[in-house]
């Protein structure tokens, strides 16, 4: 079962508003126009996940985990891989509620969106500077 660990920041401009998406970014926060966004500056972008990881990420019905942690607060986003996903970006990682699929997408049919994420863990990641701790895990039937 591949299992990553990887930190962001905060940022003072992250709203985590959006209801359809949410989003890690190895980019600095410009605007509060992207409240998709959760974390910023990651250590890594999906282009960086080990092999194994995208192999069982690629894997049709494949059940991925999203931990968000901070200040001992976390939060888990649940969803699905797809065969369709490419896992190509360098700077973008996004969870989807919905079946789409592009270079940026981590899973897709993901049960919270940004704006469900807890509202006392946004309050922390919305500082700048704030350690995130981002923990993704693929599990394939049968492993």
């Amino acid at each position: 079962m591949p299992r990553l660990t990887f930190l962001a920041e905060g940022d003072c401009k992250i709203t985590a508003k959006h209801q359809t998406t949410l989003e890690i970014t190895r980019e600095e926060l410009r605007t509060k126009k992207g409240d998709c966004i959760i974390a910023t500056r990651s250590a890594i972008g999906l282009a960086d996940l080990p092999e194994d990881m995208k192999r069982a990420l690629r894997t049709d019905g494949a059940k991925v985990t999203l931990w968000i942690e901070a200040g001992g607060i976390s939060d888990a986003v649940k969803g699905r891989g797809s065969s369709k996903l490419t896992l190509e970006s360098e700077t973008d990682m996004v969870a989807r509620k919905s079946a789409y699929v592009c270079g940026r997408t981590l899973m897709v049919n993901s049960d919270k969106s940004a704006s469900e994420i807890r509202r006392d863990l946004v309050r922390l990641i919305a500082k700048d500077g704030a350690e995130i701790k981002l923990t993704i895990e693929v599990k394939i039937s049968g492993t």
